[in-house]
């Protein structure tokens, strides 16, 4: 005998058909849902099925077939209590062939439950809240097939329209419940980008509402699927770096994955075979997603796991087309003083948002090295990173208080936070004014040796930063910006066009360009750099790469660059510069292109300097083979980090593994500018490292006088130059890189207050 048997696969349809009959009866919610148990338990064979809802807080067992009917609205449990209270306060799915053995199982002698041993349960959601919990339980231990956790999935969504229109449930109090309404709450995270705010809750992607789960005409809704799915890939195809810079923290979105799910047949089949059990086009995106999200619960590979939550990011969106609900907060406008909240934001959508209301943002994912936070650093937008659970604790138009400077973001505040908060608000202005009196000082050490402090750029409005700063230059200008927020290639009068203004309004202040750095966690919607796809994309064909293969891009923005110097100087680097002959061949395409411009009689600049970017160490090893012919080099220390370190910036799990002051980067450094001086190259760095004064101290003890940073850091990195004694840094990072102490942050930090440095 098979002690195990394994039922007939169960549709989606049988179950919904069953249950289309019982809402459309005149009997009482009770009965209905007495009703729905029965046919449930029925369809999967199962010993048990129970209802729980969501009142007063608890979950209420309202209906079951096989339990004791006298525990019916006796038995109650509290989120997160038992099998049961786990699903409702995770959202999650569960599927057991032995309850008994989850760490979160709990027996209820009142229900009789002691004999069965198998148990499945899904979360009954209504605007994305667990209300309640559909539960099966089997005697002879066994998994749930997978057709029938759809088949829970499909029954559960009908439920919710069911008790939403019974009101059987408040679900303003499971809004509070699940938004800590009892008051103030303190949450933490990663500080990303410095400075606080004050500001209103306003979700970057407001919540889809599903009213109607039943369809009432299957082709109608495959219409409506098929309309959505074309209007869908049309924007994965156009789009302007949306889905590109999704960093799904969980991880990173790259545009070609998103492509490849997109046109999934497989995930449109079983969207289709939904809406073939009788659900609308939303409900059932909605129960593939659920599908999706307990799969991902499941999957231990981070790789495979970022590519389930590429898929669910990609139904959320196929979900708002669907649905008609496709604006965004920045579409919609900000009202108020505002702090964005979102999973994550690609640096295009921060672009897209009102600068004079958004104040801050936090987001559940988010990493420092992120080009968002390269953005928001320019922008002066403080942001909180890595804040868990952040729709559980928060609800749309809460006042929130910002302060990234203390890695903490108080919600619903009271008023000794307030007070607290507002303390802190002045001192910080008190610094900046501070930093403002130092714009007119040159930095310079306090035993004379002059530090060249240079701003990073990419947008036109950035030049004008260099006169509230006083810096030197712009010693970064990403032009790779003006290519991310286009929606089609930009043409060589446009790259003049802002070249130029660029350049005017720096006026006698040098400017470096950097060539296009595109590819990796930047890929452009309109072009395809790659025909494969990469599982490497950060070290894979990205920056000069694309550049020296695809000549044209190159060869339009060397020609842009050259007109737009023309009777000035124009200063260039390339990035991702491996070997000396990447750095030769992408000097070659200027040096052609000037060739043509002198044979049509063009005015040229007066002199031109070819620098590299050392992001990748190989290239450290060739320095005296490119000296020669490099004018100057810079130091990427972002992507220099993580190829030294072999770990992904962009991975939130990673952002606060690595130290820009461990002993392998000082040592690496000290070597690199040992190397630079003896061969007489000059040498900066235009990384996230130099805009940190600690980080930016330990740089100048290892003989690193040229910086490029956001404007924000211009202040409190001049403040520390003017405090800083070169010859005594230089000495104790010699001793530091040749006997490393156990904390090396923690040993210059300590010498540092000690030598009445100032760190900000």
């Amino acid at each position: 005998m098979d002690v195990n048997p394994t039922p007939d696969p169960v549709t989606a349809r049988n179950i919904l058909t069953g249950l289309r009959e019982i809402m459309a009866s005149s009997t009482n919610a009770q009965s209905k849902l007495n009703q729905v148990v029965d046919t449930i338990a029925d369809a999967v064979s199962s010993e048990v099925c129970s209802i729980y809802l969501r009142r007063e807080g608890v979950l209420e067992l309202y209906a079951t077939h096989g339990l004791n009917q006298e525990a019916v609205h006796l038995t109650k449990l509290a989120l997160g209590q038992g099998l049961t209270g786990y699903i409702a306060k995770n959202v999650e799915t569960l599927n057991l062939d032995e309850a008994a053995a989850h760490p979160d199982f709990q027996y209820r002698p009142e229900t009789g439950e002691e004999k069965f041993h198998s148990f499945a349960g899904v979360p009954i959601i209504r605007n994305q809240k667990a209300v309640g919990v559909l539960c099966a339980q089997h005697i002879e231990p066994r998994k749930y097939l997978e057709e029938e956790i759809e088949a829970f999935q499909t029954a559960a969504m009908v439920l919710s329209e069911l008790i939403s229109n019974a009101e059987l449930i408040d679900e303003n109090s499971v809004e509070a419940t699940e938004a800590t309404d009892s008051g103030a709450i303190r949450l933490s995270g990663l500080q990303l980008v410095k400075g606080k705010a004050s500001g209103y809750a306003v979700f970057h992607q407001p919540r889809v509402k599903i009213e109607h789960t039943v369809a009432e005409d299957t082709e109608a809704e495959r219409h409506r699927v098929y309309s959505a799915f074309d209007k869908m890939r049309l924007q994965i195809d156009l789009m302007t770096n949306q889905a590109e810079f999704g960093v799904g923290g969980e991880h990173e979105e790259v545009l070609e994955t998103y492509k490849m799910f997109a046109y999934d047949e497989g995930w449109s089949r079983r969207i289709n075979e939904a809406i073939d059990s009788g659900l609308t086009a939303e409900a059932a995106i909605e129960r593939v997603q659920q599908h999706t999200r307990m799969r991902m619960r499941q999957i231990d590979d981070p790789l495979l796991a970022d590519r389930m939550h590429d898929l669910e990011d990609l139904a959320n969106r196929l979900l708002r087309i669907v649905s008609g609900q496709m604006g965004t907060a920045a579409t919609l406008g900000l009202r108020q003083d505002t702090i964005l909240l979102a999973r994550n934001l690609g640096p295009a959508e921060l672009l897209e948002y009102d600068r004079r209301r958004l104040k801050g943002v936090v987001l559940e994912e988010g990493s420092l090295t992120a080009h968002v936070t390269i953005i928001a650093r320019a922008m002066g937008i403080p942001i909180l990173g890595q804040v868990q659970n952040i729709r559980q604790n928060v609800r749309e138009n809460d006042h929130l208080l910002l302060n990234v400077d203390d890695n903490i973001l108080f919600v619903r505040p009271n008023q000794s936070m307030e007070e607290s908060f507002e303390a802190q608000v002045e001192l910080s202005q008190k610094k900046r004014a501070t930093y403002m009196a130092l714009r007119d000082k040159e930095p310079v050490t306090l035993d004379g040796t002059r530090i060249d402090l240079n701003i990073n750029a990419g947008l036109r409005d950035d030049v004008g930063m260099l006169k509230l700063t006083g810096a030197d230059g712009i010693g970064l200008f990403r032009t790779e910006f003006q290519f991310l927020v286009a929606a089609a290639m930009p043409g060589r009068s446009g790259q003049l066009r802002l070249y130029r203004d660029v350049l005017d309004a720096a006026g006698d202040k040098p400017v470096v360009f950097r060539t296009v750095d595109i590819g990796g966690d930047k890929p452009l919607a309109y072009f395809q750099a790659s025909e494969q796809k990469e599982e490497n994309p950060a070290m894979g064909w990205r920056a000069v790469r694309i550049g020296l293969e695809r000549d044209a891009l190159m060869k339009v923005q060397a020609r842009a660059l050259l007109e737009a110097s023309a009777g000035r100087k124009l200063n260039v680097m390339f990035p991702l510069i491996a070997e000396p002959w990447e750095f030769d061949e992408a000097r070659a395409v200027f040096e052609k292109q000037l060739e043509f411009l002198k044979k049509r009689k063009k005015q040229l600049p007066v002199s031109i300097r070819y620098g590299a970017m050392l992001e990748v160490p190989a290239l450290a090893e060739c320095l005296d083979l490119i000296a020669p012919r490099l004018d100057f080099l810079s130091v990427g220390t972002n992507d220099l980090t993580q190829f030294l370190f072999a770990a992904d910036r962009s991975n939130p799990k990673l952002a606060e593994r690595f130290d820009w002051l461990s002993p392998a980067i000082l040592r690496f450094l000290g070597r690199l500018s040992r190397e630079a001086d003896s061969l007489d190259i000059q040498l900066g760095v235009c990384g996230e490292m130099g805009g940190r004064p600690l980080e930016a101290l330990a740089l100048l003890g290892l003989g690193i006088t040229s910086l490029s940073i956001t404007p924000a850091s211009v202040g409190p990195i001049k403040a520390m130059i003017r405090s800083t004694n070169l010859a005594d840094i230089t000495a104790l990072m010699q001793t530091l890189i040749a006997q490393p102490s156990k904390n090396s942050r923690s040993t210059l930090e300590t010498w540092a207050r000690e030598q009445q440095i100032d760190l900000g």
